[in-house]
């Protein structure tokens, strides 16, 4: 699978941002998709996943009613709504695709990352 992420950028403080992640390869709709984040200096942590068949989401606790996470079968992409956004969620944004798990960073594959900066 080849995952490809875009939709990064510059954006104030309580500003929205949606992110994507086109993937291409073998079957989309076999893995369960993530977003992961990583900010200079800091380990790399899950931010929100869903599975394969899209039934059931989980998010960190520090993104939870602000952050949302999809997935459109037919376009082999997943999403990442982000709302009401902070400071500290800025960081290089990766998506990932793995076959049993969530919220671990032992994925199947990984994508290249986009940049998200949130201004004070």
């Amino acid at each position: 699978v080849q995952l490809q992420a875009s939709g990064g950028g510059l954006v104030q403080a309580g500003g929205s941002l949606r992110l994507s992640c086109a993937a291409s390869g073998r079957t989309f709709s076999s893995y369960n998709m993530e977003w992961f984040r990583q900010a200079p200096g800091k380990d790399r942590e899950f931010v929100a996943g869903i599975t394969w068949s899209g039934g059931r989401v989980v998010y960190a606790d520090s993104v939870k009613g602000r952050f949302t996470i999809s997935r459109d079968g037919p376009k082999s992409t997943v999403y990442l709504q982000m709302s009401s956004l902070k400071p500290e969620d800025s960081a290089v944004y990766y998506c990932a695709a793995d076959r049993t798990s969530m919220k671990t960073l032992a994925v199947d594959y990984w994508g290249k990352g986009t940049l998200v900066t949130v201004s004070s």
